[in-house]
């Protein structure tokens, strides 16, 4: 039986799999949740917004004959990943993700590890400083009781409000950076802290790498626990793990 997949995106990895995917001539469909509001082509067709918690997604599956889901989310979505490994249990349809390894600390480092956003935003009472916040638009409202700080924001898409910072600039840029860039960006706004989630991959670590070279502390926080799965690093291995390998490593 020929894999009809369910691809759960909204990373650069996912992406990538998609279109090899779509060249090899596996049948499938990409689901978004539809944060960003021009997404890159996925290779695939394309279904945009939540499933509805894990009764509507085990629906969704049994109605499309999903055979196959590959979670290529974000390290930090939790919710949706937690819902595939449940509606994926119920329905009795394998389950994979892709995963990118989460940066680790170097001893030049200067990392402030906190659990979750919560935490973050508490790690940033006191006198005001010159922040790089890397957290994304949906979480910058979390982070008003700390507007005592000049913040350096950059956002793949404007965000929907003002962000309630009376002193903060904003960059609408997708990645990836390159240390270079992001060198003169933390010297040209004066940064002296930088607060990042552990996304992991290259795309976004140019910034971890510039702090440490300009000896910046990092408050980082922490990825989410999620239900235990199987989970690999490249895509070569989704491939492996499709049963499909020669004929995608030959695309």
């Amino acid at each position: 039986m020929r894999p009809n997949l369910l691809l759960l995106g909204g990373t650069t990895e996912g992406t990538r799999l998609g279109h090899h995917l779509d060249q090899a001539g596996i049948a499938g469909t990409v689901s978004l949740a539809g944060r960003v509001a021009d997404p890159a082509r996925q290779g695939l067709p394309m279904r945009v917004g939540g499933f509805g918690g894990v009764a509507a997604l085990a629906d969704y599956l049994r109605q499309n004959a999903i055979t196959h889901v590959v979670d290529a989310t974000h390290p930090f979505a939790a919710t949706i990943s937690g819902n595939a490994v449940a509606a994926c249990r119920q329905v009795g349809v394998p389950l994979i993700a892709l995963t990118r390894p989460p940066w680790q600390e170097q001893p030049e480092d200067r990392w402030i590890k906190v659990p979750d956003i919560a935490t973050a935003v508490q790690a940033l009472a006191g006198p005001p400083r010159r922040v790089m916040l890397a957290v994304g638009r949906m979480h910058l409202p979390e982070f008003q009781p700390q507007s005592q700080h000049f913040y350096l924001l950059r956002l793949v898409d404007p965000p929907r409000q003002t962000p309630g910072f009376p002193d903060h600039h904003a960059i609408i840029d997708r990645g990836p950076f390159t240390v270079e860039g992001d060198l003169a960006l933390l010297r040209r706004h004066r940064i002296d802290l930088i607060l990042s989630k552990n996304s992991g991959g290259t795309g976004a670590m140019a910034k971890i790498i510039a702090a440490r070279q300009l000896g910046l502390p990092v408050v980082m926080i922490q990825r989410p626990a999620i239900p235990q799965r199987p989970q690999v690093e490249t895509i070569a291995e989704v491939i492996d793990w499709l049963g499909h390998g020669p004929t995608l490593r030959g695309v």
